[in-house]
């Protein structure tokens, strides 16, 4: 990249709104009704997968704060920036967002996973905003070496982001992907949720992936490490990544289920289920809702 940053079009997140500290506390209280829409949706539609959403927010949230230039009343504008989100089974996180920055304008309460709803139980193109059609893990990475490789070609000043899972580089295709890049010095920004559970175990009693950093350095990344979860951290790593040209790769160590309690004791953080009424009411409350204000049905 190493871009001068573009004036972005999403309703409410221009950078010029306040200083860094504002923003960031906005930002926060956001995260929590960001949660709080994820547990509604799942909720809603008694299955999904909330517990690598909630990981996602807060990085999610800056990007489409801070980084993407995208048009929600153009979202196939040539010169959007891209993001590739792999992880795809985690849905909610970036439809709550996508209905957030006004990319959709159903209920995702009513659409996610219906029968011939907007909102498919994976992310699909088919919905404004989403790039990539999700499912099948281990390919988001390819995909986005891809459209950077199409900006060189074509001339177009766009940034890639892929969002993988760290259960998802246990994909061979990931260290393709990544060698490709690194030979190519392509323009991609990738983030691993480093969350450290999938979908039966933890991570590391599925297949170790560590050391993480030192692989893909070997691949002639850039690498940054920072909580997922703390919006300063996230900041002060963007600063550097925006000023660095080639692949570059952010770990944001996260928490599966957070900030919820019981979903985190899970040994695979709640990857997916369906919630009941005790555990919405319980969730709420860790969220910081009251579950009386919550007008959500089950399908």
């Amino acid at each position: 990249m190493g871009k001068s940053r573009r004036v972005k079009t999403l309703p409410g997140n221009s950078t010029s709104d306040g200083d860094l500290d504002d923003r960031i506390d906005q930002y926060r209280q956001t995260a929590q009704e960001v949660r709080r829409d994820i547990i509604e949706m799942v909720y809603a539609a008694q299955s999904g997968h909330p517990g690598g959403s909630l990981s996602a927010v807060e990085y999610l949230l800056w990007l489409y704060n801070e980084e993407l230039n995208v048009d929600p009343a153009n979202p196939s504008d040539p010169d959007r920036d891209r993001l590739i989100y792999s992880k795809g089974h985690a849905c909610p996180v970036l439809y709550a967002l996508l209905a957030r920055y006004d990319f959709v304008d159903c209920d995702p309460n009513e659409e996610f996973r219906r029968l011939g709803g907007e909102l498919p139980g994976h992310s699909s193109p088919k919905v404004p905003g989403v790039e990539f059609p999700s499912g099948s893990l281990g390919q988001g990475l390819s995909y986005a070496n891809g459209q950077a490789m199409g900006a060189d070609f074509d001339d177009r000043d766009y940034d890639v982001y892929a969002i993988l899972g760290d259960g998802e580089t246990q994909e061979g295709n990931i260290w393709e992907a990544a060698m490709s890049a690194g030979e190519k010095e392509l323009d991609v920004v990738a983030i691993v949720d480093r969350n450290k559970k999938q979908n039966d175990l933890p991570v590391a009693e599925t297949m170790e992936i560590d050391p993480l950093a030192e692989k893909f350095e070997a691949f002639r990344w850039d690498v940054w490490e920072v909580d997922g979860h703390d919006f300063g951290e996230i900041a002060e790593a963007f600063e550097e990544i925006n000023d660095a040209d080639g692949p570059r790769l952010l770990i944001a160590n996260t928490v599966k289920g957070y900030p919820i309690d019981f979903m985190e004791a899970q040994p695979n953080g709640y990857h997916a289920g369906a919630i009941t009424d005790d555990e919405l009411d319980e969730a709420m409350e860790e969220l910081g809702f009251d579950p009386d204000t919550v007008e959500v049905s089950t399908k």
